[in-house]
């Protein structure tokens, strides 16, 4: 395995025809009718991504290979140095526009718990019809599942009492800087002594608990390979999510012109968001590396609701105390209204049903499966509908 995924340079290729495309989109600029500038963009972004994923799984697989781990705690911990350069893309986000910014990171956790249960359908399953999980996620991942579920309802119960009473620092409108890094601080200690302990309590497990990288025939890849690779995919993914963000952009433009609601922008905002998660996913899966796709859908979730979210809460305070963005009455940094409301306080409902359907038997039945399909995808569609 001496490229850590697979054989060939075939993604480089996509790599350059993706970077063609957007370079002939940006040169174009407002000279290309806006359906062609957005077909360069999504083509040639999606391309891109492709090829930062390709790069990303062949410097994880590598990685875990070097170190005798698993795959599924080489994908989180690669997951989680994938999350840089969609963090660095959030400060600028939520500079721009703060409220909308926060909401799009909330439906992002949303649509990754969707993906999560429309997966699960496609793990390989036992005679009674049970697929297994890899022991971290049932051992670690669903306490975070657990401990976030909590933070998210206690959050979205004082912001709708506060909303109703208009009583608070804030008379009831808004969370102040010194809320949200709270808030921001106590989840992303989730994920810290999360970190901590999986790689404790998981790091050399033995191939027989679950995949392991380093039981492929070949010598494992070299640590400049493992770096080059993994440095490839960053930076191609922050070029490719850029690329994909700009035709989401226009496309949510587009339908607010015809009258869409904001939430329905802001759900396809999130979905695009999630693009990279995505083909690191379906390649995943299309070589047979289950534990490490699981790690990928999973940490889409788990990530979002103790790293990227707290980062946003604790960049909005900042921006808020700077001056970046308004403040309103109190010092308000982020409004309470319907729309935040409902994304934080519809958050318990995924992380509680998460918790349940892999903590109780490490296993995921078919009527799990359409429990969280279901449920997952009901809390879309009513936050689209009716926010």
């Amino acid at each position: 395995m001496a490229g850590g995924g697979g054989s060939g340079n075939g993604f480089l290729k996509a790599l350059f025809a993706g970077l063609a495309m957007i370079a002939g989109a940006q040169l174009g600029g407002a000279a290309l009718p806006t359906a062609a500038r957005g077909g360069l963009l999504a083509l040639g972004g999606l391309l891109v991504v492709f090829a930062s994923c390709e790069a990303m799984i062949r410097s994880v697989s590598g990685l875990a290979a070097r170190m005798r781990w698993n795959r599924f705690v080489a994908g989180t911990l690669g997951g989680l140095a994938g999350n840089v350069p969609e963090l660095v893309m959030l400060g600028f986000v939520l500079a721009a526009k703060p409220r909308i910014g926060f909401v799009v990171v909330a439906l992002t956790l949303h649509v990754g718990a969707l993906a999560f249960g429309l997966y699960s359908s496609l793990l390989p399953r036992d005679d009674a019809g049970l697929a297994r999980l890899p022991e971290p996620l049932v051992k670690l991942s669903t306490d975070q599942f657990a401990g976030a579920a909590g933070v998210y309802f206690a959050t979205g119960l004082v912001m709708l009492l506060m909303r109703g009473f208009g009583e608070g620092r804030t008379a009831g409108q808004g969370l102040d800087a010194y809320d949200l890094y709270v808030i921001g601080a106590l989840l992303l200690l989730l994920q810290v002594v999360g970190i901590v302990e999986m790689m404790k309590r998981f790091g050399a497990q033995d191939a027989s608990d679950g995949e392991d990288a380093a039981s492929e025939d070949g010598p494992p890849a070299t640590t400049g390979a493992i770096v080059g690779y993994g440095v490839l995919g960053l930076g191609a993914s922050v070029v490719g999510g850029h690329a994909v963000g700009d035709f989401a952009d226009l496309l949510v433009e587009a339908l607010v012109a015809r009258g869409a609601p904001e939430m329905v922008g802001a759900i396809l905002l999130s979905v695009f968001a999630c693009a990279g998660g995505y083909v690191m996913l379906a390649s995943a899966h299309s070589r047979g590396m289950i534990d490490l796709a699981l790690a990928n859908v999973s940490g889409a979730i788990s990530q979002n609701a103790v790293l990227v979210m707290p980062v946003a809460l604790i960049l909005l305070g900042v921006f808020g105390q700077t001056g970046v963005i308004p403040t309103g009455p109190g010092g308000t940094v982020l409004p309470i209204d319907l729309e935040t409301t409902a994304v934080v306080l519809l958050t318990f409902p995924p992380l509680l049903i998460l918790w349940k359907a892999v903590k109780d038997d490490g296993r995921v039945s078919w009527l799990e499966t359409a429990s969280m399909s279901s449920v997952f995808g009901l809390t879309l569609y009513l936050l689209a509908r009716h926010t």
